[in-house]
C-alpha cells in the first residue's frame, strides 16, 4: 500500500521531523523503494534512522539526496561485495544468477505444462490470481544493482575503492549557453520524441563483409572527394578554373587538391605536398612552400583550393588558402512536429574502472536518468573496453557478449521507470563488436517487446535527428586522431579544438584524416556511403580522452562530454536542453540548443 503524502508528513511528525514539497518528496522516495527493491514502510524507517544520526530535523530534497548517496549507495555497494565472496563456493555463479537459472527453468516448465494434457493425479498449483498475474520477466522489477552481477564474469568482483571515495559527485565542471532557471529534467516517456536517422542516401543499418577492398577502389573514393568538394568551393568562390598542378607559371594560379605527407613521418611545414586531382592533374603531385602564407592549419587528407606561384612546375609557393564551405543546417518538416522543450543527456564510455568490473559508474548513471528522466539518452561505447585490464590478461569467465548483453539489459531494465528513450552507437574499442569503420549497429535480439519503441541502436557514426534537431555523433576519437597529424601557423591566439571541429564541418566527413591513425580499419567503400555529413549538425557530440568542452563552432554546438570513468577514478556525462526556433538563414539563426553542462557522475 503505497504511502500517501499526508501519511508520510505524520509518520515524520512522530519523530520531530518536518517535510518540505510533500508530492515531489513522496513520488522521489517511491522511486528510490523501486530502484533499491525495497517497500516502503522499511525506506521509511530507514530514512528516518539516517535523519537523526545526522542530525537533520526537516526532510528537504538535498536530505534525500544525501540519503541516496551517502547511506543507499554504500549499503548495497557493501552487499554485493560480500556476495561475490560469500559465492567462491560456487564457482562463477551467485545468487542473482541462481534465481535467473530458476526463472528460466519455471518459464520452461509453464510452456511445457501449456502443451500437456492435465492428469488427475498432484499438480503444482498456480500461485497466480488475477490481482498477481505471472509476468514473464520478474527480473525486470529487480533493482539495477541486482540485475548486474559481475561475480557471474569474473572472479574478482570488487568494487574500486578510489571511485567510491571520490568527493566531486554532481559538480558541475563547464557549461554553455544560459543555464539559469533552466531545470534539468525531462518528462521521460511523457512527452513526444521523433527519432530519425538522417542517412545520405540511407543509414547503415547491418552488418557487411569488410577487408575485401583493393587500391583502385580506395583511390576512387578520395578522387571522387576531391572533385565534389572542389566543385562546390569552385562555385562559392566563383573560381573560373583549378590550373593542373604541374603547369608552370609566372602568375598566380589557383589548384584543387589534397594535402599530404612526402615521406612516412609526421606532417610539418617543410613535408607538405599538394597531390591533384584526376581531372585536372592525373593526380600528380607538388611540394608546396608555405612561408609566405601567415595563417594556416593543414592535416593529411584534407581537400583544399590554393593560390600561388608555381614558376618551375616543381614547386608551388602557396599566397593564399581558401576556407572550407560547411554545409546548409537541416530543415525541419512537418513530420518532426514541434516541441516546448527537451532534455538530452549524453555519456561515453568506459562504464567501469580499470581497476574493477562491477560497473559502479553505470549503476551511477542510471540512477541519474531515473532521477531526472530526460527524455533522451545518448550512450556511446565501449561497453565493454578492450583495453580494460580484466580483458587483456584473459580473467573474465563468461564470452565478452554475454557481458555486453548483461550491461545492456541493466541499462534497458534499469530505466525502465524513467521512460527515457535510449540511443545506443558502439565504439570500435568495444571487444566483442566488429572494429570496422563505418562500425554498424549492435544487434540485440533479446529487446522485450515493452521497450522496442524507446531503444534505439545506430552506428558510428550517425547523424540523429531528435524532434526535427540533427545530432552528429560518433564515438571514434576524431579530435586526438586529427590534433596528432594537424600543423597550423597563426599570427593571433588560436584554438586548437575549434580548428579541428571546423575542419571536419568544412571537410564534410565524419573522418576527414587520411591515411588513418593505425588503429582504425576503414572500409572505404561504405565509408563514402555512410561516413559523409548529410547537413551540418545542429549538435556535434564527439567524445574524446583530451579535455571535456563545448564550443559553438559555425553555429554548430560542439560537445565533448569526456568519457565517465577515466583510469581508476569518476569521469564526466553532459546534458543538454534544447528548444527549437524557427528561423529564415544562417545568419540570423539562432541554435536550437539553449544550454549545455557537462557534471561529474
Amino acid at each position: 500500500m503505497p504511502l500517501t503524502a499526508q501519511q508520510l508528513a505524520e509518520e515524520l511528525q512522530i519523530f520531530g521531523l518536518g517535510l518540505e514539497c510533500e508530492e515531489a518528496l513522496t513520488e522521489k522516495l517511491t522511486a528510490l523503494c523501486v530502484l533499491h527493491g525495497q517497500n516502503e514502510e522499511v525506506m521509511l524507517g530507514e530514512l528516518i534512522a539516517f535523519c537523526t544520526s545526522t542530525k537533520k530535523d526537516c526532510v528537504t530534497a538535498e536530505t534525500l539526496n544525501s540519503f541516496e548517496h551517502e547511506f543507499l549507495s554504500k549499503r548495497f555497494s557493501r552487499a554485493r561485495h560480500q556476495a561475490s565472496k560469500d559465492s567462491g563456493h560456487a564457482g562463477a555463479r551467485d545468487i542473482v544468477s541462481i534465481q535467473e537459472l530458476i526463472e528460466v527453468e519455471e518459464e520452461e516448465e509453464t510452456l511445457l505444462n501449456s502443451y500437456s494434457t492435465p492428469s488427475k493425479g498432484s499438480q503444482k498449483r498456480d500461485t497466480t490470481t488475477p490481482e498477481t498475474p505471472l509476468t514473464k520477466r520478474k527480473v525486470s522489477t529487480r533493482s539495477p544493482h541486482q540485475l548486474l552481477s559481475p561475480s557471474s564474469f569474473s572472479p574478482s568482483a570488487t568494487p574500486s575503492q578510489k571511485y567510491n571515495v571520490r568527493s566531486n559527485r554532481g559538480e558541475v565542471v563547464t557549461s554553455f549557453g544560459s543555464a539559469q532557471g533552466v531545470s534539468w529534467s525531462g518528462r521521460g516517456g511523457a512527452g513526444i520524441i521523433s527519432l530519425k536517422v538522417v542517412g545520405y542516401p540511407d543509414s547503415l543499418t547491418g552488418s557487411y563483409k569488410s577487408m575485401f577492398q583493393k587500391l583502385p577502389d580506395i583511390r576512387e573514393v578520395l578522387t571522387c572527394k576531391i572533385e565534389e568538394l572542389g566543385s562546390e568551393l569552385k562555385e562559392h568562390y566563383k573560381i573560373e578554373a583549378f590550373t593542373p598542378v604541374l603547369v608552370p607559371a609566372q602568375e598566380p594560379v589557383t589548384l584543387l587538391g589534397q594535402i599530404g605527407c612526402d615521406s612516412n613521418g609526421k606532417l610539418n611545414s617543410k613535408s607538405v605536398i599538394l597531390e591533384g586531382d584526376r581531372e585536372h592533374s592525373s593526380g600528380a603531385q607538388v611540394p608546396v612552400d608555405l612561408s609566405e602564407l601567415k595563417e594556416y592549419s593543414m592535416f593529411p587528407g584534407q581537400v583544399v583550393v590554393m593560390e600561388g606561384i608555381n614558376t618551375t612546375g616543381r614547386k608551388l609557393v602557396a599566397t593564399k588558402l581558401y576556407e572550407g564551405v560547411p554545409l546548409p543546417f537541416y530543415q525541419p518538416t512537418e513530420e518532426d512536429g514541434d516541441f516546448e522543450q527537451n532534455m538530452v543527456l549524453v555519456a561515453c564510455g568506459p562504464y567501469t574502472t580499470s581497476d574493477s568490473i562491477t560497473y559502479e559508474p553505470l549503476l551511477d548513471l542510471i540512477s541519474v536518468i531515473n532521477r531526472d528522466q530526460p527524455d533522451v539518452c545518448i550512450l556511446f561505447g565501449p561497453f565493454l573496453d578492450t583495453k580494460h585490464e580484466q580483458v587483456e590478461n584473459c580473467l573474465l569467465t563468461s564470452p565478452f557478449e554475454d557481458v555486453f548483453k548483461q550491461c545492456l539489459r541493466t541499462i534497458i531494465e534499469g530505466t525502465r521507470s524513467s521512460g527515457s528513450h535510449l540511443v545506443f552507437v558502439p565504439s570500435w574499442r568495444d571487444v566483442h563488436h566488429e572494429p570496422v569503420y563505418p562500425q554498424p549497429p549492435f544487434s540485440y535480439s533479446h529487446l522485450p517487446s515493452e521497450d522496442r519503441k524507446r531503444v534505439l541502436f545506430v552506428s558510428d557514426p550517425c547523424s540523429l535527428s531528435i524532434n526535427g534537431v540533427v545530432f552528429g555523433l560518433t564515438s571514434t576519437d576524431l579530435l586526438f586522431h586529427i590534433g596528432a597529424e594537424e600543423i597550423s601557423s597563426s599570427s593571433r591566439t588560436s584554438d586548437r579544438f575549434s580548428r579541428i571541429l571546423k575542419h571536419i564541418l568544412t571537410q564534410r566527413s565524419y573522418y576527414p584524416l587520411y591515411p588513418p591513425q593505425e588503429d582504425m580499419a576503414i572500409d572505404y567503400e561504405n565509408f563514402y556511403a555512410y561516413a559523409q555529413l548529410p547537413v551540418t549538425p545542429d549538435v556535434f557530440i564527439i567524445p574524446s580522452e583530451l579535455r571535456y568542452f563545448v564550443k559553438d563552432v559555425l553555429g554548430c554546438v560542439c560537445v565533448n562530454p569526456g568519457r565517465l570513468t577515466k583510469g581508476q577514478v569518476g569521469g564526466t556525462y553532459g546534458r543538454l536542453y534544447l528548444r527549437r526556433q524557427a528561423t529564415e538563414d544562417r545568419e540570423g539563426r539562432r541554435s536550437p540548443c539553449g544550454a549545455v553542462q557537462v557534471v561529474r557522475i
